[in-house]
């Protein structure tokens, strides 16, 4: 399988609705409005079928891939889904090319996402991305980007050898591969946004055996592509063999436009909490007013 056909999406999709981190969702999720979302290499819809359902209000999702049969996957795959309180979701697609994408493309969005997208770019397209999404105006939450790092249980002498040529693998060709997160984080901020990051590992086990065998192959390949020295074959199957359980990081990120809305939203809960103490010392002070008053009328009798 290669890392976008939609075999092996299918396959992963369940262990990436695990994964995603449900704390980034809370500013989101206080816009009821009718939101359009742009998914940005959509593949075969997974975002759309995990996040649809977790936000209120009604959705049109604007679904953007280059590759024209992974569009229509994600458009059948969403057919029927409905908000978290029974709103319609609409869709529409969008192929091209994301890397060209600019702020005017992504104009009128309320909401972009992306899954598994960071690590696949170059710096110079990750700030660009960043540039646009801020453009736009909208919250980004961008998904399961890879950290670089895995837990093998139990471990295995070459665990190291392997790991560190895969890293190696993914930085080919200027591609940030596990420095994606952190560049990311920092293009957003450099931009004004507000940064809010979370780890979102695959955790698999012996119910996950397909996906196992299909990640440690790709992962094991993709390592002696870069380190022809290393019998992969060997290692593959020693490991399959033996392994137990596997974590596979990754790291979700969410870009909030804007810092000064945030202050400004903070101001208020502020000026709220401000009103209400002055409206509790008010009424403490009338009470005593009223209080004393009581206590003269008393004497005087």
């Amino acid at each position: 399988m290669t890392a976008f056909s939609p075999d092996w999406l299918a396959l992963r999709e369940s262990a990436d609705a695990a994964a995603r981190s449900t704390e980034l969702l809370a500013p989101l999720r206080r816009d009821e409005r009718r939101r359009v979302i742009r998914d940005l290499g959509c593949g075969t819809g997974s975002m759309g079928r995990w996040l649809a359902g977790r936000l209120n209000g009604p959705q049109h999702w604007i679904l953007h891939d280059r590759d024209p049969l992974l569009l229509a996957r994600a458009v059948e795959g969403m057919n029927g889904l409905t908000a978290a309180d029974g709103s319609p979701v609409t869709t529409e697609v969008h192929e091209g090319d994301l890397t060209d994408l600019r702020g005017a493309d992504l104009a009128g969005a309320d909401l972009i996402t992306a899954s598994a997208l960071l690590d696949l770019l170059t710096f110079e397209q990750v700030e660009g991305l960043a540039e646009a999404c801020v453009q736009a105006g909208c919250p980004s939450l961008l998904t399961l980007s890879v950290v670089g790092r895995v837990e093998l249980t139990p471990s295995d002498p070459f665990d190291t050898d392997f790991a560190a040529a895969f890293n190696d693998h993914q930085r080919r060709g200027l591609l940030l591969g596990p420095d994606a997160p952190d560049t990311a984080a920092q293009a957003f901020e450099r931009r004004g946004a507000v940064v809010r990051t979370r780890p979102s590992p695959w955790r698999l086990g012996p119910d996950q055996a397909e996906l196992v065998r299909e990640w440690l192959r790709g992962w094991v390949d993709a390592a002696v592509e870069r380190r022809p020295d290393l019998d992969g074959d060997a290692y593959f199957q020693r490991r399959l063999d033996s392994l137990e359980s596997a974590v596979v990081h990754h790291s979700d990120l969410l870009a909030l436009p804007e810092a000064a809305l945030f202050e400004n939203a903070r101001s208020e809960t502020v000026r709220s909490e401000t009103v209400r103490s002055e409206t509790v010392r008010s009424e403490t002070v009338r009470s005593e007013n009223v209080r004393s008053e009581n206590v003269r009328s008393e004497g005087g009798r």
